[in-house]
């Protein structure tokens, strides 16, 4: 389904006007930070008895309401890749407060084998090799202990961004009132009417030897599924999008580089 102009997250309206009777539940992707309307898209699953699962991999350090980013659905999920504020590397997290559904979940991911099973070697059902070794986890353990900082420095990054943007014809990722955006990536949205040549912009970024990245394609426009051109907030999106450069510690210097590309390609 379609997503919102200011949040380009889910958008609740269109979410349950798709349901049908073989939707199995509704996938809330907080989107570069960017948290999905939780309250809303929880009373549709409520009110058809679906469940609401949290994508929760890039929303490390989001709030709604003061609740935490992935603690929300029925269960959440969370990405350690090496792009992410806290990272192992590869890999990642899956939480829940289900006891049932935590126990299936950590038998599918150790190959099927149920952690009371007695026998050795002993898979109970087909299962999945899910683990993360040890010295991953070590990694992840320790960032986690500093996650605050890791945060923080992400954010620092994005309010410097935004405050010497803010003149320009553009929108950057949204931080609703009552909300905390961990702002994994700072992302521009040119505004629509402006001339804009994104693979140009992203030419330019790289002559300077800086890295820059596309906004997520639509997922229809990809070819393995159908094309929903209807979705036409996404579909306008993409074209007019990118994400900027950002890591807990960049430097002023570094961002005041790409700030000015950004300002010689964008006009008021």
């Amino acid at each position: 389904v379609d997503v919102l102009p200011d949040t380009w997250c889910l958008d609740p309206v269109k979410v349950e006007a798709a349901i049908t009777p073989r939707t199995k539940a509704i996938i809330a992707v907080h989107l570069y930070g960017n948290l999905c309307d939780m309250d809303a898209l929880l009373a549709i699953g409520a009110k058809h008895r679906i469940a609401v699962v949290e994508d929760a991999a890039e929303a490390i350090g989001s709030q709604w309401h003061g609740r935490r980013a992935g603690s929300m659905g029925t269960f959440g999920t969370f990405s350690f890749h090496g792009t992410k504020p806290v990272t192992t590397g590869e890999g990642g997290m899956f939480v829940t407060q289900d006891d049932t559904l935590y126990e299936e979940v950590l038998t599918l991911s150790n190959h099927g084998r149920a952690r009371g099973q007695a026998k050795q070697f002993w898979p109970d059902k087909i299962g999945c090799k899910y683990k993360m070794s040890n010295l991953q986890a070590a990694i992840g353990c320790a960032q986690m202990e500093r996650i605050d900082n890791l945060v923080a420095g992400k954010r620092r990054v994005f309010t410097y961004y935004a405050e010497h943007l803010r003149d320009l014809p553009l929108k950057m990722n949204p931080e609703p009132r009552g909300t905390i955006n961990g702002f994994w990536m700072p992302t521009i949205v040119v505004d629509q009417g402006v001339a804009f040549d994104r693979e140009a912009f992203l030419a330019s970024f790289k002559a300077d030897n800086i890295d820059g990245r596309v906004f997520f394609w639509p997922l229809s426009m990809l070819p393995m599924f159908e094309k929903i051109p209807g979705n036409v907030v996404s579909y306008g999106l993409y074209k007019r999008a990118v994400n900027l450069p950002t890591y807990f510690d960049l430097t002023e210097a570094a961002m005041d580089r790409v700030i000015s590309h950004v300002r010689q390609w964008i006009h008021g």
